[in-house]
This record gives structure tokens, C-alpha cells and sequence, in this order.
């Protein structure tokens, strides 16, 4: 079409309307952001989004997110239109059991989809993973001439985005790093689902973004695409910081009755209101899922202009190869996700003499890893010197970039944009969130560290992490009431089970350091889902050797030692209380009872088994169990049986030593040995 104007009135309806009708025909959905945010979605995608359906993996390619995740079908009609393989039929199959077009976008279910948004807040925290991720591989890839990494994140937002506080805590971070490639476009309509965002939230956007460190530009008409496109243009120009643009926009535009109120946020408009909006705005108002020939060739045309900036970025990484060919290679080493060869013979030994805390034994761990796995990246919520989770000599990651080709060369050191070291500050929230966007931008292997209480802080970004299978890893030290005189609000009891609620998420407790290793090379090499590891404050011994724990940790629970092959008696632990077990066990042996101790590290990978080796670490003939762990008792009956027992702790702390406290809550071999006799003597009894 001759008409500029013109064809941007066809596309953006197009949008609009292809969203609308989903949400129609599913009876279910929310019609007012794609009706009011349509027209920055196509200046975005039109002019800028540098994306090649044909291979939507492409390492270079700009992200897109939509963290205002319940818009989703303005992003399903961008995917269908713009060719990333989203037939039509998916868009009539909305919300629909088996269909790629979820309620909210779903990353592992929608290829175009970078990221899985709906819980708000989320979205955004990701994005600055997704441009922390960018900064990093681009000042470690890139070279004079060769610029192989060098893409935008772009985010459309809302006004209940930017009321989480995780939103707050990912973009203040992301001013303090300069993320210049970070985009927002805020859909700032004035309305939430209850009502106008008067009733909770009056303050001044703008100036809070400002005061964070962001560029920030205000486009008052949300229908002027050349304003909104500019906006774009000029925050691309802006290196230094991140752009937030706040366009102002009705909700539910052109709908007669709903248009700027809350009714339209969420629920479908109706037929009689959907025929409204399409005769106010000059839409057909049948057929549904209408795509006038015009707009399908101007959205076409995006696809093909991706397909020519991804042949430029061939031509450049061919170049990268030929004069730097090993930094290519590593280049393609990591965005395939194969980790370095022989990287396994890294994973340290540990002495079979001395005591250590298993965050101990991690520090010494990660320095192994970290040497060998370049892309190994991560940091704390400002408790490096706790959770020992320090990389040694790789360098803060910080705004300021100092090139040192020594350094960085095939191991990725060096500091500023470079360094491997992120400090998140006490933002455990948006730290799960960035480190999710980091692992899903592809290149680096991220991990996140704090306090296993504190794990709950960041719960909805674990969830997210085990949903969307993003292969993330969380530390979690201080892991029990051992954690003593810092009392009850520090010594966490509920979490460690309720981690292991979590579908997807392998939850590794290690018992010692050599278990230790083994938990951290099952996390790295882990791509199917997120790992948290929970580690200890307070030394324990070395319970078994190499080989042994090498075989027994990736199955998820080993007989680490027994009196007899035979056992009448088993003692099952986790972490920490897998010493206690072995200590009382040799004690019940002394005493003529067959006693078999089992450490189970991983109650998840031990389940998922197959049933032979289950049972032959428990015997089924072998009812007496009694299972020992510091946290809260329920659950652990699936694998004790309803004959078995569990030393747990089924309240809160106490602010004492750490040994005080234990001994307080019955972790002596004194009360295991009168659990476990109350458990063989029902066995007996019933057998």
C-alpha cells in the first residue's frame, strides 16, 4: 500500500482483531492490552525486532519480551504473522487443551516465545538477565570488525509490571549496570484489573526510573507509531543506559463501552461490544480472524528482513573465524550448549581426614569449575563471604569495560562487562529472575546464592525456572537450625521439603565434599531444568570414598555404608544427618542389629530410578526405616513406609549454638537409636 498511514491502520488492526477474535472464540482472555498496545507492537516489530523465523534460535537475534504475560494473544498474532511457524489454527485454539497458545506465553511450548511471562514482574527481572547475558558475551566475542553478539532486549510492560517489587529491584540493578541494550516500552493505560491504578499507585513512573539510573521518554499518544518509533530509535542511541518509554495508551481501545475501564483487562469484550470495536475502528466484523493481504505482506516482510540481518551476521562470524578461529569455536562451543571437553576431571577430590562445611567444599568446587567452564557466571544477594560463591580471579561484572585479551581469551575472564562475578545486592527476588533470563539467553551457565531460608524470597522465579525448564542453579547455604544463634527467622525448617514440591526442580543435599562435587557437576551439566543445591554452615565429616560417591550421587541415594547385606534396620539421610546416621548405625550394629545406612542426596533423582535399584537401596522386605533430616518430617513417609519414622524438626527454631540446638531437637545418636528400635520393633511386631 502507497499509504504509510494506511498500512499501518491495516497491521495494527490486524493485531488487534486476531487477538480480540481468540479471546472471543476461547470465552477467555485479556482483550484490553493487545486493543491498547497493539500500535507499539508493531512499531517495534516493523522497524526494529531483528529476529529470522526460519531459525528462531539464532544466537544474535534482538529478544522479545512480553512481561505483561496476559497480553499473550497479541503475541501469538505477531508470531503467526510474522511467520515463527504459529499456524492459524493455534490462534482459533486458544487456551485450548494441547494448543501452542497457553494463557500465558510459555517459552518451552512456543517456539518465538523467549521467555515465560504472566506473573508480573517476572518478565522484565528476565529481560535484564537476557542483557546482562548480551553485555557479557559481546565484550568476551567481539572484535574490531566482528561484531557477533550485539542485539537488543526489548520488553513491553505494564502498569502491574511495574508495581512488583521485583521489577523494581531487576530495573535498579540494571541502571546501576548501564544496560543500554534494556528497552521498555511501558503500556501506561491507568487502569489494573480492579479498577483505575489511582485506587493503589499515584507515584511519578518517570522520575522513580530516573532516579534509577534509566533514560526515560514519555510518547503521550499511544496510537502515533512515528512517536513511539522514534522514541525506539533514540533509546537505541542511548548506550549508557537502559530506555524506559512510557506510551500512553486506552485499554481495550475502540471497544464502545469498555474502552479505558477495568472491565476490559480481563475478560472477553463480548459479541456485541467486539462488533462495536470492529465497526468504531473499520474492521470487518466477519470473518473471525480476518488478515486483510496488505497486512500479511507488511508482516512478511519483517521475516525477510531477518533473514538479512541474520546472512550479514553469517558473513561476520565467518569473519571472527577466520582471524580469531578459536575464539569461533568456543563461541560455538557455548551458544550449542556443550560444555568443555574433559571438563568432569576438573571436579576436585577432597582429603579423606578433614571435616568441612559443604559450602565450603562448593568454594573449592566452583574454583575448579569455574577455571575449566568459561561460561560459568554468577554471584549472591550480597553474601559472597557466606556462601563462599566468589569466583577467584574472573573479575566483577560492572558497567565499565576493560578489554584484556590475556585475560580473556578462551576462558573468559577479565572485569568490568567481562567480569564473571555479579554482584545482585540484597534483591534475592529479582536475582532468581535475572539468572533465569541469563540461562535462557543461551552462552552462559548462571547461579544464584543466599540463604536457603531466604529461598523463599525467590520462590515464583524458581517455579518459573522448573516450569519453563530453564537450566538455572540456585545455592542455597545455611540449611538447617544448625545455623544457631541467629535464631529462628534464619533457620530454615519448611523450605527444604517445599523446594522438593516444586515439579522439575532437583533439589541436591550432599552429605559431604565429595558428594559436593558430584551435585555440582550433575547442576552444569544439567539442561533439562533448574538444580538447587543446599549446603551447610557447619562442617561434617567425609563419609565415603570417591568412586563410591561418584556412582551413588547422580542416582540419588547410594548405600553409603551397612553392617550386613541383609538388613533388617535402615537409616536413610540427607545432607548433615547422614553422618549422625552412620554413627548410630555402627552403634545399633554393636548392638547385633543388621543396619544399613543409605545418604540420599536427591530424593527426586532416587525416585526417578528404575524400580530394580530402588529397590535394592531399599528393600521392600526392609519395612523398619527410619529417615533423619532437619526440616519438616512431612512427606518423607513415601519413602519410609507407614511402618518407618522420621527425625525431623516440625516447629521453628531456636536462637543457641548450632550444637545446642540440634542436641535440643534430638540429632544425637541417643534418640536415633530409640527411634530407630520403635521402628524395628513395629516391623516385628506386624511382620
Amino acid at each position: 500500500m502507497s499509504n504509510e498511514r494506511e498500512r499501518s491502520e491495516l497491521c495494527i488492526n490486524t493485531l488487534r482483531f486476531l487477538a480480540a477474535d481468540a479471546i472471543q472464540e476461547a470465552k477467555s482472555g485479556h482483550p484490553g492490552l493487545p486493543l491498547g498496545a497493539a500500535p507499539m507492537a508493531y512499531a517495534l516489530w516493523m522497524n526494529h525486532v531483528k529476529a529470522n523465523p526460519r531459525d528462531p534460535d539464532w544466537p544474535d537475534r534482538d529478544r522479545f519480551v512480553l512481561s505483561a504475560g496476559h497480553g499473550s494473544a497479541l503475541l501469538y498474532a505477531l508470531l503467526h504473522l510474522t511467520g515463527h511457524g504459529l499456524p492459524l489454527e493455534e490462534l482459533r485454539a486458544f487456551r485450548q487443551w494441547g494448543s501452542r497458545t497457553a494463557g500465558h506465553p510459555e517459552s518451552h511450548l512456543t517456539s518465538g516465545v523467549e521467555v515465560t511471562t504472566g506473573p508480573l514482574g517476572q518478565g522484565l527481572a528476565n529481560a535484564v538477565g537476557l542483557a546482562i547475558a548480551e553485555r557479557h558475551l559481546a565484550e568476551t566475542f567481539n572484535r574490531p570488525g566482528h561484531e557477533v553478539v550485539d542485539h537488543y532486549t526489548y520488553v513491553i510492560a505494564g502498569d502491574g509490571d511495574l508495581m512488583e517489587g521485583v521489577c523494581y529491584e531487576a530495573c535498579a540493578l540494571a541502571g546501576h549496570l548501564g544496560l543500554g541494550k534494556l528497552i521498555v516500552l511501558y503500556d501506561s493505560n491507568d487502569i489494573c484489573l480492579a479498577g483505575a491504578t489511582e485506587l493503589s499507585w499515584t507515584e511519578d513512573v518517570g522520575t522513580r526510573f530516573e532516579a534509577i539510573g534509566w533514560d526515560v521518554r514519555i510518547v503521550e499518544d499511544g496510537n502515533d507509531v512515528a512517536s513511539i518509533d522514534a522514541a525506539i530509535e533514540a533509546a537505541k542511541h542511548t548506550p549508557a543506559q537502559p530506555s524506559l518509554i512510557e506510551v500512553k495508551t486506552v485499554i481495550g481501545y475502540g471497544a464502545p463501552t469498555k474502552a479505558g475501564t477495568h472491565r476490559a483487562h480481563g475478560s472477553p469484550l463480548g459479541e456485541e461490544e467486539l462488533a462495536g470495536a470492529k465497526e468504531a475502528l473499520g474492521w470487518p466484523a466477519e470473518p473471525r480472524f480476518f488478515i486483510p493481504e496488505g497486512a500479511r505482506e507488511a508482516f512478511a516482510a519483517i521475516g525477510e528482513r531477518g533473514r538479512a540481518d541474520h546472512e550479514a551476521w553469517r558473513r561476520r562470524f565467518e569473519g571472527l573465524r577466520e582471524e580469531h578461529p578459536k575464539l569461533a569455536a568456543e563461541f560455538t562451543r557455548r551458544t550449542e550448549g556443550r560444555l568443555p571437553e574433559g571438563w568432569g576431571r576438573s571436579l576436585p577430590t577432597f582429603s579423606s581426614d578433614d571435616a568441612m562445611a559443604t559450602r565450603k567444599a562448593s568454594e573449592a568446587v566452583l574454583q575448579a569449575l569455574a577455571a575449566r567452564i568459561p561460561e560459568l557466571i554468577g554471584g549472591s544477594a550480597d553474601l559472597n563471604p557466606s556462601t563462599y560463591t566468589w569466583l577467584k580471579g574472573f573479575g566483577d561484572f560492572q558497567r565499565s569495560a576493560a578489554r584484556d585479551d590475556e585475560v580473556l581469551g578462551a576462558v573468559g575472564g577479565g572485569w568490568g562487562a567481562a567480569g564473571r562475578n555479579i554482584h545482585f545486592g540484597v534483591r534475592e527476588h529479582a536475582m532468581g529472575a535475572i539468572v533465569n533470563g541469563i540461562a535462557q539467553h543461551g552462552g552462559l551457565i548462571p547461579y544464584s546464592a543466599t540463604f536457603l531460608v531466604f529461598s523463599d524470597y525467590m520462590r515464583p522465579a524458581i517455579r518459573l525456572a522448573a516450569l519453563s525448564g530453564y537450566p538455572s542453579i540456585f545455592v542455597f547455604t545455611h540449611d538447617s537450625v544448625f545455623v544457631g544463634e541467629d535464631g529462628p527467622t534464619h533457620q530454615p525448617v519448611e523450605q527444604l521439603m517445599s523446594l522438593r514440591l516444586i515439579p522439575g526442580l532437583a533439589v541436591l543435599r550432599p552429605a559431604d565434599a565429595g558428594e559436593t562435587a558430584q551435585a555440582w557437576g550433575l547442576a552444569v551439566a544439567r539442561r533439562e531444568g533448574p538444580t538447587a543445591l543446599v549446603l551447610t554452615r557447619q562442617s561434617v565429616p567425609p563419609l565415603a570414598d570417591a568412586d563410591l560417591v561418584a556412582e551413588g550421587v547422580p542416582r540419588g541415594a547410594y548405600t553409603i555404608w551397612e553392617s550386613d547385606a541383609e538388613p533388617e534396620l535402615i537409616l536413610i539421610g540427607t545432607g548433615s544427618e547422614v553422618s549422625l546416621c552412620v554413627e548410630c548405625g555402627k552403634a545399633l550394629a554393636g548392638d547385633g542389629i543388621r543396619v544399613r545406612v543409605v545418604s540420599m542426596p536427591s530424593v527426586e533423582r532416587f525416585l526417578e530410578q528404575p524400580e530394580v535399584y530402588r529397590e535394592s537401596v531399599l528393600p521392600s522386605w526392609a519395612r523398619a526405616r527410619v529417615a533423619v533430616e532437619a526440616g519438616r518430617s512431612l512427606g518423607w513417609e513415601r519413602i519410609t513406609g507407614s511402618e518407618g519414622a522420621v527425625l525431623g524438626v516440625d516447629r521453628f527454631g531456636a536462637s543457641a549454638p548450632g550444637a545446642r540446638v540440634y542436641a535440643e531437637f534430638g540429632f544425637t545418636v541417643e534418640n536415633l537409636k530409640e527411634t530407630a528400635i520403635r521402628a524395628l520393633d513395629r516391623a516385628r511386631t506386624s511382620g
